[in-house]
């Protein structure tokens, strides 16, 4: 009896330490911004047409149908969300596409060497746009991958993945177009720089650099949200472009984010695009507390 309360001296102090630990909360080292938690999404897996999908967008912030493109080909798909069967419209051919956005009644696509494609929101119910017009040499030669177009504003937004520009500085310039709807033109306005330094200020691990992959703006907060797909950073900058927030994403849960977007409802969506091994997927985070202002 002795000898058992001997042990019991020695297991019970190891017993106490693994359930101190247990019960102990897991930090992790993947952070998120106020109101979302990049950690815990609600994954919609693609079908083997959007393997390779890129970027996202609503038409109004209306979350009952996501509009989306892929690196290959030049369609624009719609689907509802959960539902795999999807279908698209053609509005160009083959093609390296990035990026979409929606507003004022037209379908903007971006395609990676900076032209931009338009047509009218009303053909996404057709098999192919028949009123597509190309916006060509509006930004310099570069390669992009990331558009916003601001319906308050009527202004879009392309931002460099890699441009000239910025070879030799610590920089990633992007471009302003207003859009005359009257017109139906883009007509070049302004640009603006992201200062990559502030991203090594703000956590000293990692590098000035960033590469692009998508971008969209907090309607609420009017923050601007930049994805980076190959340095698996999400990046929050004010509205004057100045850093404000950088986090890490998680490679488990980000295979390749290659798009970036908002509902109505301040619900934010991020699309991975897949691999030999993992479908390509969009991530929904609902909106978990107040939103800043």
């Amino acid at each position: 009896m002795k000898k058992n309360a001997t042990k019991l001296l020695y297991v019970m102090p190891i017993v106490a330490l693994v359930a101190f630990y247990a019960c102990k909360p897991v930090s992790s080292k993947f952070s998120s911004p106020v109101g979302y938690d990049l950690e815990r999404p609600e994954k919609f897996n693609m079908p083997e047409s959007l393997l390779e999908i890129s970027g996202i967008a609503f038409y109004k912030g209306l979350p009952d149908t996501i509009y989306s493109i892929q690196d290959e080909e030049g369609s624009v798909f719609r689907q509802k969300w959960g539902v795999k069967q999807q279908k698209n419209v053609g509005f160009a051919d083959k093609g390296d596409y990035e990026d979409i956005a929606i507003f004022s009644e037209k379908v903007f696509v971006l395609k990676s060497n900076g032209q931009l494609y338009a047509f009218p929101f009303s053909e996404t119910v057709n098999e192919k746009a028949t009123q597509v017009k190309i916006h060509k040499k509006l930004v310099p030669k570069g390669e992009y991958e990331s558009l916003y177009a601001d319906q308050e504003s009527n202004k879009v937004y392309v931002l460099c993945k890699s441009c000239p520009v910025d070879k030799k500085k610590k920089t990633t310039t992007g471009y302003v177009l207003n859009y005359d709807s009257k017109l139906d033109s883009l007509i070049p306005e302004s640009t603006f720089s992201i200062d990559l330094e502030q991203i090594k200020a703000l956590n000293p691990k990692l590098k000035a650099s960033l590469s692009p992959s998508a971008l969209t703006k907090n309607p609420i907060t009017k923050e601007w949200y930049i994805l980076a797909s190959a340095n698996k950073l999400l990046v929050i900058a004010d509205e004057n472009w100045k850093v404000k927030e950088v986090h890490r994403l998680s490679s488990g849960i980000y295979n390749q984010p290659e798009g970036i977007t908002f509902d109505k409802d301040m619900n934010l969506y991020i699309s991975n695009e897949g691999d030999e091994l993992t479908n390509g997927n969009i991530l929904k985070f609902k909106k978990t507390t107040s939103v800043k202002k």
